[in-house]
């Protein structure tokens, strides 16, 4: 077995945030999805 160094990755490589600009819709009632399901599924816990 041989250890090498890796190459390091160029600068357009390193940019990862945000990359996905345009491309997904997130709606505003996100973390609400399906509540009701699960709701139904677990009850309220009260």
């Amino acid at each position: 077995m041989k250890v090498v160094a890796l190459d390091q990755p160029s600068e357009t490589e390193k940019q990862r945030i945000g990359f996905t600009i345009g491309q997904i819709v997130v709606p505003d009632d996100f973390d609400r999805m399906g509540s009701d399901e699960i709701e139904n599924l677990f009850g309220t816990g009260a």
